[in-house]
């Protein structure tokens, strides 16, 4: 807590803070794991004291206004009771006395402890702010290493995909200058006979038909029934150029 002592301290000096157990936003602050005993301690603490002076303060209210009352009713019982009151004036006039006597010694009682509770309140929700720093801080710092951790590999991985797109494109380039430098010598033929599977046109030319490997089963299928039909239209076309030009007998 060398922190907490040196450096969160001393910034709270002067600050007025927030009842913190009053504030839902404190509350989100934590993770179930995060709400440690000692904080849960101050917590309840803390809002013992609240209830606690909320109480007071209510209480005094209706003790006051009992005094009222009762001072109201000696004003009339003593003008009841003129020279010569009866017994039971008497004791009704002693009786209200010892109420009255009883509702200031409460007052009084309740008034120190009202001016009392605020400090404590105060201490203790000092001391539920300066464990509440030390867990954000302590937080901020895990949750800022693992961000450089994660803008550490993002970083790597884009060195690494500059380094594939460079690779790529330089084969690329090798395989295109092979297959021209072999087409222009072999022709189109003998690169058959040598089963050669790569084919620079035909694969940008299946990239922009959308007849590569990605394509759909359906779109490869459909592609596959649209080569079909042009070969067999190209068969009957030439089977009627033929017979066109077989001369008669």
């Amino acid at each position: 807590m060398a922190r907490t002592d040196e450096i969160f301290k001393p910034a709270l000096v002067g600050k007025k803070i927030p009842i913190l157990t009053l504030d839902n936003k404190w509350h989100r602050l934590f993770t179930q794991s995060e709400f440690t005993p000692e904080l849960k301690g101050l917590e309840k603490t803390l809002n013992d004291l609240l209830r606690r002076q909320a109480k007071l303060t209510s209480e005094t209210k209706e003790i006051k206004k009992l005094k009222k009352k009762l001072m109201d009713e000696v004003v009339i019982l003593a003008d009841a009771m003129g020279e010569r009151p009866t017994k039971k004036q008497d004791k009704e006039m002693t009786d209200h006395r010892r109420l009255i006597e009883e509702c200031n010694e409460k007052m009084d009682a309740y008034e120190e402890e009202l001016v009392e509770l605020p400090r404590q309140i105060n201490q203790v929700n000092n001391q539920l702010m300066l464990i509440t720093m030390d867990v954000c801080y302590k937080k901020l710092q895990q949750n800022t290493k693992e961000l450089d951790e994660i803008e550490e590999w993002i970083s790597g991985i884009r060195r690494e995909l500059k380094k594939k797109v460079v690779r790529k494109k330089e084969k690329e380039a090798v395989i295109n200058k092979l297959y021209a430098y072999m087409h222009d010598i072999f022709g189109a033929e003998v690169l058959e006979l040598f089963d050669m599977q790569y084919d620079p046109e035909e694969k940008y030319r299946r990239k922009e038909n959308g007849d590569g490997d990605t394509a759909s089963p359906e779109k490869k299928s459909q592609n596959t029934q649209q080569k079909e039909q042009t070969e067999q239209q190209t068969e009957s076309a030439g089977s009627v150029n033929e017979e066109t030009k077989t001369p008669k007998a």
